[in-house]
């Protein structure tokens, strides 16, 4: 069994074989991945040495003394935190081995084509129809919401495969091209003034069967996994103290006690520990990951981590009075990443409110949080039993 010391052993001799300051990044990435040390977890072959997950903290520490490279995770967080355990988990051999190098590396960035203008909250009542023809899947619809979309290699989707089962049936997941020409991404611009999100229409987009992510009419079961996965993955993300939304807020109420009020103080110090609360909380979500697959508890964390930072965002802006009230960066960009932290108190104020719909909204969150972790009684269904075609929309 793969331990510490051997785990050691190989990144070091990783580091002596490709040395970080002369070989190129990409180079190096790649020869991580092909030594078992991306995902020291997965199997052996598919940038992993079936070590335990705890254990990538190892290499990690290693490779971050000696100044190795990243693969910037945040750019292809979908992929990493989505598409790929969701490949690993349903894929084929060759689906596995054709995309999760290049997925880790970060030659292809991925994107999630879930949400729709009518399916956002309810994602199972989907519309977009994918019908089969020979070898292939012709794809229809319209998804919506989609980060990444305008720089994306590849998408995960979920499309109607046969509207006359119940909603939850019928459904297949792809992995869809967005290259295609039948693929067209537009921004969408935001409260923010930004469009890091995208409107994608797909017209008669062609999928190969090949790309089917398992069994036809068996996509919610996939997609619940991607589901988990992203809840985690946006809730459960690894932060310092002080570290996300809490450490601007508290930095100036450290440099400007002119600000100071008692009642600011006593709301920011409740803050400040509700924050250190779920990063705490977050670290042994993630310690239970190691053992196993996430589950219902990722959308406890993703419901806190939406709260707090409109919470917190919302006690700076007062905090800083008429100054907090400015925006000093309203152009129309297309940024790559969401960057919280770069930002001024404006721009966090107005862009916090969509932690509460991306990933789940938190309405769909409490449900699940209410019957799959507390045991409660599921709410009532009239749409079961009922075909999606008969579906009132």
């Amino acid at each position: 069994m793969t331990d510490a010391a051997e785990l050691r052993r190989r990144t070091r001799e990783l580091l002596a074989a490709h040395p970080p300051a002369t070989t190129g990044r990409t180079d190096f990435l790649k020869a991580r991945f092909d030594a078992g040390l991306a995902w020291v977890h997965y199997p052996v072959g598919l940038g992993g040495l079936d070590a335990p997950r705890s254990l990538q903290a190892v290499v990690d520490a290693e490779l971050e003394a000696a100044g190795a490279p990243d693969n910037d995770p945040r750019r292809i967080g979908i992929g990493l935190g989505m598409a790929a355990p969701t490949i690993l988990a349903y894929g084929t051999e060759e689906q596995k081995r054709r995309f999760l190098r290049p997925l880790w590396v970060g030659e292809e960035v991925w994107c999630q084509l879930f949400s729709e203008p009518g399916a956002g909250s309810d994602l199972a009542a989907l519309g977009t129809r994918a019908v089969r023809q020979g070898d292939e899947w012709v794809v229809n619809g319209q998804k919506v919401w989609t980060s990444s979309a305008h720089i994306a290699r590849w998408a995960i989707l979920i499309a109607r495969t046969d509207p006359d089962l119940p909603k939850h049936r019928g459904i297949t997941y792809f992995l869809c091209d967005m290259t295609d020409p039948g693929v067209e991404v537009r921004p969408l611009r935001q409260i923010t003034g930004e469009a890091e999100f995208n409107e994608v229409f797909l017209t008669d987009v062609r999928i190969p069967d090949a790309h089917r992510l398992g069994a036809v009419g068996d996509g919610w079961k996939v997609a619940r996994t991607t589901l988990m996965n992203e809840r985690v993955s946006i809730g459960g993300m690894r932060v310092p103290r002080e570290g996300g939304m809490i450490g601007p807020v508290s930095r100036t109420w450290r440099q400007r006690p002119c600000l100071r009020t008692h009642d600011l103080h006593q709301r920011l110090l409740d803050l400040w520990v509700e924050a250190e609360v779920a990063r705490l909380t977050g670290e042994r979500l993630r310690q239970q990951l190691a053992a196993g697959q996430p589950g219902p508890e990722g959308s406890g964390m993703k419901l806190a981590f939406a709260r707090l930072n409109q919470e917190i965002s919302g006690l700076e802006v007062e905090l800083l009075g008429e100054e907090g009230l400015l925006y000093g960066d309203w152009t129309m960009r297309r940024p790559e990443l969401v960057d919280f932290a770069g930002r001024d108190a404006g721009y966090r104020y107005l862009r916090s409110k969509g932690n509460s719909i991306e990933g789940g909204t938190s309405e769909v969150l409490l449900n699940i949080v209410a019957e799959r972790v507390l045991g409660l009684p599921a709410e009532p269904r009239n749409d079961k039993d009922v075909a999606w075609k008969d579906l009132a929309r």
